[in-house]
Protein backbone atom coordinates (compact mmCIF):
# COMPACT_ATOMS: atom_id res chain seq x y z
CA UNK A 1 0.00 0.00 0.00
CA UNK A 2 1.44 3.60 -0.82
CA UNK A 3 1.38 6.50 1.52
CA UNK A 4 -0.52 9.06 0.93
CA UNK A 5 -0.07 12.37 -1.30
CA UNK A 6 -1.24 15.61 -1.67
CA UNK A 7 -1.41 17.59 -4.83
CA UNK A 8 1.97 18.02 -6.14
CA UNK A 9 3.44 22.07 -5.62
CA UNK A 10 6.83 23.81 -5.98
CA UNK A 11 6.60 25.21 -2.14
CA UNK A 12 5.49 22.65 -0.09
CA UNK A 13 4.19 23.47 3.53
CA UNK A 14 5.66 21.26 5.57
CA UNK A 15 6.66 23.94 9.23
CA UNK A 16 4.02 24.42 11.59
CA UNK A 17 4.24 27.67 13.84
CA UNK A 18 1.58 28.69 16.78
CA UNK A 19 0.35 32.02 17.40
CA UNK A 20 -2.19 33.75 19.56
CA UNK A 21 -4.72 36.16 18.96
CA UNK A 22 -6.60 37.88 20.87
CA UNK A 23 -10.91 38.13 19.79
CA UNK A 24 -9.94 41.50 17.70
CA UNK A 25 -6.92 39.51 15.81
CA UNK A 26 -9.52 36.61 15.39
CA UNK A 27 -12.58 39.00 14.04
CA UNK A 28 -10.11 40.84 11.45
CA UNK A 29 -8.71 37.58 10.45
CA UNK A 30 -12.25 35.96 9.71
CA UNK A 31 -13.46 39.22 8.17
CA UNK A 32 -10.84 39.22 5.61
CA UNK A 33 -11.18 35.64 4.81
CA UNK A 34 -14.91 35.88 4.40
CA UNK A 35 -14.36 39.35 2.00
CA UNK A 36 -11.16 37.79 0.24
CA UNK A 37 -12.50 33.85 0.16
CA UNK A 38 -9.24 32.74 1.09
CA UNK A 39 -8.52 30.69 3.95
CA UNK A 40 -6.39 32.23 7.04
CA UNK A 41 -3.70 30.67 6.31
CA UNK A 42 -3.09 32.41 3.36
CA UNK A 43 -4.16 35.81 4.80
CA UNK A 44 -1.09 35.80 7.33
CA UNK A 45 1.32 34.56 4.35
CA UNK A 46 0.38 38.10 2.72
CA UNK A 47 0.44 39.84 5.10
CA UNK A 48 4.28 38.42 6.21
CA UNK A 49 4.66 39.03 2.70
CA UNK A 50 3.22 42.30 2.86
CA UNK A 51 5.74 43.49 6.21
CA UNK A 52 8.60 41.68 4.62
CA UNK A 53 8.47 43.92 1.18
CA UNK A 54 7.98 46.99 3.28
CA UNK A 55 11.30 46.19 5.59
CA UNK A 56 13.38 45.36 2.37
CA UNK A 57 12.79 49.05 1.08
Amino acid sequence: MSPRTGRPTDSPKNLNTRIRLSDEDVSMLEFCCEKTQKKKSEIIRLGIKKVYEELKK
